[in-house]
């Protein structure tokens, strides 16, 4: 019997080691790839991929004239693959392929490569190291500095399809050299690069002579000791049709802006475009894509921009949706040298002249506490007064401002209804009128202050007469030094 049972427990134990040694030396058949897809940008670039597997391997389709792959055959084991492309896609479509990865086990998986398209030739052609010359302060610091004094556009002038065709004359030194007597110290630039400044639009190429210009102006500004802040006026859609294109526009455009101005020390500002569309989360994620696009485009360039301060603009650069859309900031390498921007005519029935009621909306005449007449009150603000603008600016403090995020307020205004500002229909109340307006520009101003923000007037020549370097509105550029007060 103790034979028989001894002989029953050694067949049983040879039998479990067959088993375990039948595991060992038959494993599950296993092939995992780190990604099914990899797309890379029009410049390209090195991409890598992980390859693990219990057996021999292989990359049966790795003939991609474009494409470089480090290695195409392995065992068993994790193998890191490098993929690199070999040119930057200037073909203006996707390009891509498929590369079929085996294993002698049985298994195989596919692994889609793409290349998005450039558009446009590469403008970042001689980039040269960082320089924090002249670039120490932060945006917080910056802006305590631009704070200093008043903040004012120099609007309809070089946005204009030709310098100067809105305007009665072209910027001069000696009109800038007037502005900051009158104590603007920060002066923002609106431009127009795409519209009309491309001499090659099928490289978005920007005329030269044009790209010296604006270099010429912007040296008047920080000569002086003033603050400039310059944009691409440009107000994209942000939508998934034309995302590529819009990026590829920002990336050529601001290599050439950048490299040009790449000198001027933490004086010169860029700010990335001027009132980009977006109404959704969706979108929101698109227009941080074309800041980013923006930001790297110009801290590629080295020198000075590797350190300069940026302005991204919210969604519309409307307040109440950059509270609510605009959740992060887009990415940038270089911490806290980002503003953010936003512009405001609230009530835009009072402060845009039209030629007559609207779609959106009755123009108003009359507006604020005490200011509502009685001659004419059909044409008196039923909302968008006091309240309304100390609500919408209020979120901008606290979502930006108080965590350390400066917001450029780029763009308010309000014009009195005469004939001089061209208007075709007059208030019937004239002095309520311009009590209303001073009271607009005044109130407006002062809350933005008290939030923290950095107020730049709309001035299109309603207010200063550039041909002659003097005040045409009095009443205007009192009370918007007294909103400073």
């Amino acid at each position: 019997m103790k034979i028989k049972y001894c002989f029953t427990i050694l067949i049983t134990v040879i039998t479990v080691i067959s088993l375990f040694s039948c595991k060992k030396t038959n494993p599950a058949p296993q092939l995992t790839v780190s990604a099914s897809t990899i797309t890379f940008t029009g410049d390209g670039g090195t991409e890598d991929v992980t390859v693990a597997v219990n057996a021999d391997w292989s990359i049966d389709n790795p003939a991609f004239s474009w494409l470089q792959v480090s290695t195409t055959s392995g065992k068993s084991g994790s193998t890191v693959i490098h993929l690199t492309t070999l040119s930057p896609n200037g073909t203006a479509a996707i390009r891509s392929g498929i590369l079929y990865i085996s294993s002698s086990n049985g298994q195989g998986r596919r692994l889609i490569v793409s290349q998005a398209p450039t558009l446009y030739p590469n403008y970042n052609t001689s980039p040269i190291a960082p320089d924090m010359t002249g670039m120490t302060s932060n945006a917080v610091q910056l802006a305590a500095k631009m704070r200093t004094g008043m903040g004012i556009n120099f609007g309809n002038t070089m946005e204009s399809p030709n310098e100067g065709d809105w305007q009665n004359s072209k910027l001069t030194e000696s009109y800038i050299k007037y502005i900051k007597s009158l104590g603007f110290n920060s002066v923002r630039l609106p431009c127009n690069w795409v519209w009309t400044h491309l001499s090659d639009r099928s490289k978005a190429k920007i005329d030269p002579a044009w790209l010296a210009r604006v270099k010429e102006v912007v040296g008047w500004c920080v000569a002086n000791d003033m603050y400039v802040i310059l944009n691409s006026h440009d107000s994209p859609n942000a939508n998934a049709i034309k995302q590529d294109s819009v990026n590829a526009m920002q990336k050529a455009i601001w290599e050439q802006i950048a490299t040009t101005m790449r000198d001027f020390d933490e004086h010169l500002i860029f700010a990335g475009l001027n009132e980009p569309s977006a109404d959704n989360a969706a979108q929101m994620a698109i227009l941080n894509g074309y800041h980013e696009t923006f930001i790297n485009a110009v801290r590629s360039t080295g020198g000075r921009n590797s350190y300069r301060v940026l302005v991204v603009q919210g969604p519309t650069t409307d307040p109440n949706k950059t509270s609510t859309l605009m959740t992060t900031l887009p990415a940038d390498k270089i911490a806290n040298k980002l503003m953010v921007e936003v512009h405001d005519y609230t009530p835009s029935t009072f402060t845009i002249l039209t030629d007559g009621d609207v779609s959106w909306g009755k123009m108003v005449y009359y507006w604020g506490a005490g200011n509502h007449s009685i001659i004419e009150p059909d044409r008196n603000a039923t909302f968008g007064e006091e309240d309304a603008v100390a609500a919408e600016l209020l979120p901008l403090k606290q979502k930006f401002v108080d965590k350390g995020i400066p917001v450029v307020l780029g763009e308010y205004a309000v014009w009195r209804r005469t004939a001089a500002t061209n208007s075709k229909y007059l208030p019937k109340d004239l002095d309520m009128h311009n009590k209303s307006v001073d009271s607009w520009a005044t109130f407006t101003t002062k809350t933005m202050k008290a939030n923290g923000l950095m107020p730049f007037y709309w001035e299109i020549g309603f207010m200063l007469d550039r041909a002659n370097n003097v005040v045409k509105d009095q009443r205007m550029y009192d009370a918007i030094k007294l909103g400073y007060k």
